[in-house]
Formats: structure tokens, sequence, C-alpha cells
């Protein structure tokens, strides 16, 4: 009888150790770590152990995983509120950059609003490129990862040597986008191409809601 078969045997015939339970004292294996020999009893309380630990990281992970969403979630029902409460397009503009810029600790936020006759003193409404509108329009979700289109980097200033990485939510109005929402930082790893972008769909629509109510 080979290994395949004693395995097979031992499978459908799940009674057999209890039937012969003293064969957990008799038979030894090497220890997983170590390489001693120990029963087959002391092995099965080792992955028993091993199987606990995992578990425990698991739920760990996990717990730490929902208080990061329910910080993040409490800061976006923040933001709702601020803007809901904003007077005017001023109001609406200095509320969303303090969000991101204090609660989200992002270092570096720019917008642009296209398609409006709207001026408010700020480079929001500055001339923005066809291609990049174009760009922002073809976005179905928000674009993280390394910083590529120039003009977007140029809206940072004197940052924008420095700029590493940018998350990019473009700004909708019954389905035609009519601005881009950028930031940005230093660090590669802080906006990275596959990172979830759930709460940044949820900011940018915040947005966009906010300023069509004032852009008209």
């Amino acid at each position: 009888m080979n290994a395949q078969e004693i395995a097979r045997f031992l499978h459908e015939n799940p009674d057999f150790f209890i039937e012969h339970a003293e064969l957990f004292a008799d038979i030894t294996v090497p220890h997983p770590q170590h390489g001693q020999a120990i029963s087959l009893a002391e092995r099965q309380l080792h992955a028993l152990r091993e199987k606990i630990v995992a578990l425990e990281d698991r739920l760990v992970r996990l717990i730490r995983f929902g208080e990061e969403n329910d910080d993040i979630s409490g800061k976006v029902h923040q933001l709702s509120v601020r803007l809901l409460a904003a007077a005017d397009y001023l109001g609406i503009r200095e509320n969303l950059f303090q969000t991101l810029l204090e609660d989200f600790a992002v270092p570096h936020v720019a917008l642009r609003v296209w398609n409006t006759s709207e001026e408010h003193g700020t480079p929001d409404f500055d001339p923005v490129s066809q291609e990049l509108r174009n760009y922002a329009a073809d976005l179905t979700q928000p674009w993280c990862g390394e910083p590529s289109n120039m003009e977007i980097v140029d809206w940072f200033g004197e940052a924008a040597p420095h700029i590493r990485s940018v998350a990019l939510v473009p700004l909708h109005r019954r389905d035609i986008c009519f601005g881009l929402l950028a930031m940005a930082s230093e660090e590669t790893e802080r906006f990275y191409s596959g990172m979830g972008t759930v709460y940044l769909t949820r900011i940018g629509e915040l947005a966009a809601i906010a300023l069509v109510r004032e852009l008209g």
C-alpha cells in the first residue's frame, strides 16, 4: 500500500483514529519547525495553534480595516455637510480644499472647471486644453498613479517638479465632464495604480453636485 492509498483509506474512514486512539501517542512525526519527533496529537495541537494565530491575525486586520473605513466615511460625511453649508462658490472651494488638505492630509490639491462663464479670482477657471478635456471626459472613474500629463502637474505651481503621484477625479454634470479635481504628493506610494477609488469617487460626486449648484 502506497502513500496515496493510505491517504485515501484515512479519508474514507474518518473513524479510524477514533477506534485506534492509541496511535496518536504511538506514532511520531517530525516537528514542523524543529525536526524532532513528536506524537500525532502534538502535531495536531501545533497545527491548531497555527490556525488560531492565522485567524487572530486576520481578525486584527479586519478590525483595523473596519476602523479605517469608519474614519474615512466620517470624513466624507463631514465634507458633505460642509459643502451643503457653503453659501457660494468660494465657500465650496474653501471647504473642499480644507477637507482634503487637513482631514485627508493630501499634500497638494488643484481644481479646474470649464464650459462656464463664471470667474471667481481663482486658478480654477484658467484655460484647459481640449486634449485634457477629452482625457478627463474619458475617465470612467478616478485615476491614480505616476504623473504623466505635464499640464496637470503644472497646476501645482512650485511643487510641480517634486510631484511623484497624482489622483485625478473627473467632475460630471448629467454625465458630461465639466472639470477635474486633482490631488498630488511627493510620495510615489500615496496615489498608486490599482488602489481603491471608492471614496475618491464619492468625493468627486459630492464636489460636482456642490459646484453645479453654484455654477448652474
